[in-house]
């Protein structure tokens, strides 16, 4: 007589409360072999930043914010890159890894003969993502604080406002990783986040461009990412910051709830 063995194993013990803790457990036991990869995320951006301070910044001069105040074109720009960094590290994070795991590793229909449920690996990969922003975004800060580029103790506030930013594309991201085919998919990840970073008040105003182009970005999520960081470290502070968070917040809650509906129908079956 044979017996059909189930799809799933419950193993037998304690239950964490909570499970994606686990998420990132494993993903420090596999980064900790490699921790050259993470640490040398901290560079690039940093490298943007002293690339803007030591040579963009002399021969462009001051920057007239909309309310008429000058600000070094280098202290204009600094947030606009940690906000990129939070996004492009969030991106890559939830996008290459999890299609990786997802389709080649096939990592999580292991985790899944565990009590860990679909909802508990997309909590604990965004969370991990968001982990990563924040150790970026404390370097990154430290740095600007560092080369004057703050111009108000508020400044301490943009790393959680990063973790936002992050929150928000990382979430996104891995709801965009269920859909991907191949690798070739991984095109259309920088054809969005590539016009995102250009033309979401990154580099000048977004008074300096034409109407439309000011309509479109005014909806772009690095645009309000940006506009949340720029606000602490220049500490200008008003009711706008909460619709920029809304923002993020909402946008991060739709990415983490596709993502979790998705990834519970491809892991399921």
């Amino acid at each position: 007589m044979s017996v059909q063995a189930p799809s799933r194993i419950t193993p037998v013990g304690r239950i964490t409360p909570f499970r994606a803790q686990r998420i990132w457990e494993k993903n420090y036991i596999a980064y900790r072999r490699m921790w050259k990869v993470v640490f040398s995320g901290f560079f690039e951006p940093v490298f943007y930043l002293l690339a803007v301070g030591i040579g963009v910044d002399a021969m462009v001069g001051d920057v007239t914010l909309p309310g008429g105040s000058a600000i070094p074109y280098a202290t204009f720009v600094a947030p606009a890159m940690m906000a990129a960094s939070a996004m492009n590290g969030a991106v890559i994070e939830t996008t290459f890894n999890i299609f990786f795991k997802l389709k080649f590793n096939k990592v999580y229909d292991g985790i899944l003969t565990t009590p860990m449920k679909p909802s508990d690996i997309a909590i604990g990969e965004i969370g991990w993502a968001l982990l990563r922003g924040v150790l970026y975004s404390t370097g990154f800060i430290v740095v600007m604080f560092a080369l004057g580029m703050t111009e108000s103790w508020l400044a301490i506030f943009a790393i959680p406002s990063a973790t936002l930013v992050g929150f928000a594309f990382g979430a996104c991201g891995l709801a965009a990783a269920t859909y991907m085919r191949s690798w070739q998919d991984f095109d259309l990840v920088t054809l969005v986040t590539m016009p995102l970073f250009l033309f979401s008040g990154t580099f000048f105003p977004l008074d300096v461009y034409p109407p439309l182009i000011q309509t479109i970005a005014s909806v772009s999520p690095l645009y309000h990412g940006t506009e949340l960081l720029r606000g602490f470290t220049l500490g200008i502070v008003d009711s706008t910051m909460f619709g920029h968070a809304a923002f993020l917040l909402v946008m991060g809650l739709i990415g983490a709830g596709i993502a979790n509906r998705r990834l519970d129908g491809m892991l399921r079956k």
